[in-house]
């Protein structure tokens, strides 16, 4: 008997319609299909959200931020209206008005500004993946004083990698994901490159690639690692410095690739008493200079057949001139760097050092291979084969938030090179528009005149002291004190010091504090209550310190409290946005990219984008860039900016569908349906690598062809990796009395100290931290990005609130249990909270989830929620200056290169405490604009 099987429909239709766009909840830029489905009213809802499988990013995989979008889209937090306010600044007291109030209001608080002293700007923003754009407006303004979030996030890892390599890890590059036999992590939290990680740590597990963790907590992608190395945090510099020793010791270096494509064999001035003393040797065209290994005699780096001497030496005079890579033996070679001398400190047994540094080198040595790939590099000479060293390294926050992250940074990429792999089949590979050297970067600008732009863009890469952004006096022209002595090379700005130095007066008092989407008075501040204080503090005469604060942002935030003006934003559903090869697009290794949001809903709010009311509020004060010829708006909106606007003749800020017929890639004529395009093509756009242009981007002449056909570069530019960089120093010298332009005495020391040429590593500064020895950090939870994931009703069922997780080692040591409490302090403040052992983690650090703590008030969150009673930051332990010397000087408490904030180096001590009801300190509630959440959240898509 034969039984009919029932028809089953294993796809129903979720939806009417399916729009494709960008994510928006994290920064990893996935593509997504958003379901609509049509009201009674016929009015479009969105349904469901899922991956896009054609999208280069995630090919359909969607994480939990993700597929939660939808709930971010409704989330009752939502700003509604413009808001001025009424009460007292910090009170959350505002009136709504309309938008031509709101942007009159901000014109007539910045065109007497703009006219007389445009540094009295300081506009800053957050998260916005929109910086050259809104760089591009604060230059048309006039303001020295603009930068985005990456000074208080990662710029020892963007600095470091572009001034060693031409560009540094995430945004800018990607494990050999199909090679890779090695992986290696440091300091990676799951919030950053979420997606794609962990795609990529699935397809080489299942082919039995070993994957090594190193942090000192154990969770996410060190979870899954075949050995986790539980660190003591700051120490990761000296640990790769160890495995730098082990390695050159025991000749497992590519000698070959340091030859040919580094500056190891480049001759620097060895005479103690020259003025170049350090120095590269350079011809009369500016080339680095080495010896061939042929002729024996003296070249330029690039000329055609020339086979540079690592070990040759030259005179000139009586100067000898010696390789970087004799430079490098002499100060990696010493006992000094042995896993022996090291081990202690960083917490790693000796011999496990060496362990994890054999192992590197047998997979990168042993189990190297080749593709049978011809290319020719920028001397001419024709390879018939790329050769392979599966070995791949990323690494991120965790070692970049210190004070000694940008060298140790530069450390960890020395090792990929000494390794040989970077840029080869198996290792570490570039997205476009990267590699491109630190050079080929614009330098930073401070020249204000009033009325007129600034003389070229904020930020840069300094070469030396010359390019400092220092006043004629030799003050700092920027209100963070970016690119000055304290911190040269301060590629990102010092956001976190904005608020600190304008309360301050130093260097200079401002009028208008412009933020976006930085929540700069709570968790995205060092010195939380200190910060809410500075802002709404007032001088003898009534007024605020800090005359005008403007605040744009999308939800009911902590921030918005402490603002005069806001001017609401959409949500990423509702509005246009370009992820540009201009600023940091969604490249791959094999292919050039882009992408685009768009308002897959209206808003049935009365707010507006925020790019959209930059475009408005350009025309108004009439700057340059956003008037035409009659002074008039030159971009209706960000959409007609994005589609019309050059940066250069046919370069814009999208690479694809360019031209009058959108058949031009990389650089054409603007085409008024380029948004179109990408809305059919869904949302992206991807121009890909010729085969033979796919490895050796920096000295590849094909793939520097395709760079050119594609508008990345306007000419080749093959260049040396920088194992020794040379910018560096040029300070240094200037700290030795060299130079016209030279440090004030107090700085010297330092400056020769830590702005080593070769990586080192030093200890940071623990000045004021006697009997606080336990380290403190934060790390972002893959379910949750910055500040946002609190007011999602779906993500906050995953993190309510964040204990204070503890090794089994202190939990004893303090007779703790889990669910007990217990008191934190640090030099700076002190926070009562509830803990939970953890075994997987370092036995001398403690840790929490950043940014789950909420102020109430705040986000429509009731009284009660778990986030505003038991969630907690760490950030009230923390101050943006270190404890003071008893020399009357502010000193950063940031990376004294780069100003990067050194988030990590918080230093305290743990004691029981009685039981509580509520997290301390418990910050009193603000008022908020918008009502509280209902309990129960739901809406309807159809009837």
């Amino acid at each position: 008997m034969t039984h009919k099987q029932p028809v089953l429909d294993l796809s129903p239709p979720v939806s009417d319609e399916i729009r494709k766009t960008t994510c928006y909840m994290c920064a990893c830029r996935c593509g997504i299909n958003v379901h609509m489905k049509a009201n009674g009213d016929g009015d479009m809802k969105v349904a469901y959200i899922e991956g896009n499988r054609d999208h280069p990013i995630n090919k359909g995989v969607l994480c939990a931020k993700g597929s939660a979008g939808i709930m971010q889209h409704n989330a009752p937090a939502r700003l509604r209206k413009p808001l001025k306010r009424v009460g007292e600044r910090g009170s959350g007291e505002f009136e709504e008005i309309e938008w031509d109030e709101a942007l009159q209001i901000a014109t007539d608080w910045l065109a007497p500004i703009r006219a007389e002293t445009p540094e009295k700007l300081a506009f800053f923003t957050g998260r916005d993946q929109s910086q050259s754009f809104t760089s591009y407006w604060a230059q048309n303004f006039g303001t020295p004083n603009y930068a985005a979030h990456g000074g208080f996030c990662s710029v020892n890892m963007a600095a470091a990698g572009i001034y060693t390599m031409g560009g540094a890890f995430w945004e800018f590059g990607q494990p050999d994901w199909d090679h890779t036999k090695l992986f290696m992590l440091f300091g990676v939290a799951e919030d950053h490159d979420s997606n794609p990680i962990k795609m990529g740590i699935g397809k080489i597990k299942a082919r039995g690639a070993r994957v090594i963790g190193v942090n000192p907590i154990r969770t996410g992608y060190n979870a899954v690692a075949d050995d986790w190395v539980g660190i003591t945090p700051g120490t990761d510099g000296l640990f790769i410095l160890s495995m730098i020793h082990c390695l050159m010791k025991a000749g497992r270096i590519d000698l070959d690739y340091l030859a040919r494509f580094t500056d190891a064999p480049v001759l620097v001035n060895g005479d103690p008493a020259s003025p170049d003393f350090g120095l590269f040797l350079r011809d009369a065209n500016g080339k680095q200079q080495v010896i061939c290994r042929k002729t024996g005699t003296l070249t330029a780096f690039d000329q055609p057949g020339v086979r540079p001497d690592l070990s040759a030496t030259h005179v000139v005079g009586d100067i000898t001139h010696r390789p970087v890579f004799h430079h490098m033996a002499e100060k990696y070679l010493t006992e000094d760097y042995t896993p022996e001398a090291v081990a202690d400190r960083c917490g790693i047994p000796a011999k496990r050092i060496r362990a994890i540094a054999a192992e590197i080198a047998r997979v990168a040595f042993d189990e190297a291979f080749e593709l049978d790939h011809e290319w020719t590099d920028f001397r001419g000479d024709v390879h018939k084969t790329m050769t392979g060293r599966p070995v791949s390294f990323h690494a991120m926050r965790g070692i970049s938030a210190h004070a000694n992250g940008f060298q140790t940074c530069r450390a960890l990429h020395t090792l990929q090179i000494i390794l040989g792999t970077v840029e080869v089949p198996g290792g570490f590979r570039f997205k476009p528009p990267y590699p491109k050297p630190a050079t080929a970067h614009p330098k930073p600008h401070c020249g204000v005149t009033p009325g007129k732009p600034l003389d070229g863009p904020h930020l840069g890469f300094v070469q030396g002291p010359a390019d400092l952004a220092l006043k004629p006096d030799g003050s700092p022209a920027r209100i963070d004190k970016a690119f000055t002595w304290e911190n040269p090379m301060s590629a990102h700005g010092l956001m976190h010091m904005v608020i600190s130095n304008a309360h301050a007066g130093d260097p200079y008092k401002i009028d208008t504090l412009f933020l976006y989407m930085a929540n700069m008075s709570w968790n995205s501040s060092m010195n939380t209550g200190g910060v809410m204080q500075m802002l709404t503090d007032k001088d003898a005469s009534g007024d605020y310190v800090i005359p005008h604060v403007i605040y744009s942002d999308a939800y009911s935030s902590e921030m918005v409290a402490f603002a005069d003006l806001i001017l609401p934003d959409t949500t990423y559903l509702e509005r246009h946005d370009c992820i540009s090869l201009l600023d940091r697009p969604i490249s791959e290794a094999g292919a050039a990219a882009d992408a685009i949001r768009w308002p897959v809903v209206e808003p049935d709010r009365d707010v507006r984008g925020f790019q959209s009311v930059l475009c408005d509020l350009g025309a108004r004060l009439g700057l340059p860039g956003f008037v035409d010829d009659t002074g008039g708006q030159k971009y209706a909106d960000y959409a007609d900016y994005i589609v019309n606007h050059e940066r250069r003749p046919g370069i814009g800020p999208l690479a694809g569908f360019r031209g009058a017929d959108g058949t031009d890639t990389g650089h054409g004529a603007p085409n008024p349906d380029q948004l179109d395009r990408y809305i059919k093509n869904g949302g992206f756009f991807t121009h890909h690598i010729p085969d033979g242009a796919q490895y050796y981007k920096p000295w590849n002449t094909a793939y520097q062809d395709w760079a050119v056909q594609t508008g990345l570069f306007d000419a080749p530019q093959p260049y040396l990796f920088s194992l020794y960089a040379e910018p560096l120093r040029r300070f240094q010298l200037a700290a030795e009395g060299h130079g016209d332009r030279q440090p004030p005495d107090h700085l010297r020391a330092r400056i020769k100290h830590t702005m080593s040429p070769l990586p080192i590593w030093y200890e940071t500064d623990q000045q004021g931290n006697d009997g606080f020895t336990i380290t403190a950090l934060t790390q972002r939870p893959m379910a949750m990005y910055h500040s946002w994931g609190s007011q999602n009703a779906w993500l906050r069922q995953l993190h309510g609130h964040n204990p204070l997780y503890v090794p089994t080692k202190l939990m004893r040591e303090h007779g703790l249990s889990d669910g007990d409490w217990a008191r934190v302090t640090s030099p700076h403040g002190e926070i009562t909270v509830p803990v939970l052992e953890m075994a997987a983690l370092n036995d001398n650090t403690v840790w929490t989830w950043n940014a789950i703590g909420k102020r109430k008030g705040a986000w429509a969150l009731g009284d009660t929620a778990p986030e505003a009673t038991k969630g907690f930051l760490l950030n009230h332990l923390i101050h943006e200056l270190l404890p003071p010397k008893g020399d009357g000087l502010r000193w950063s408490n940031s990376d004294p290169i780069t100003g990067q904030a050194a988030w990590f180096d918080l230093k305290v001590k743990i004691e029981k405490a009685p039981a509580q009801s509520e997290s301390k300190p418990a910050t009193p509630k603000q008022k908020s604009p918008v009502p509280a959440a209902a309990r129960n959240l739901a809406w309807k898509t159809t009837d």
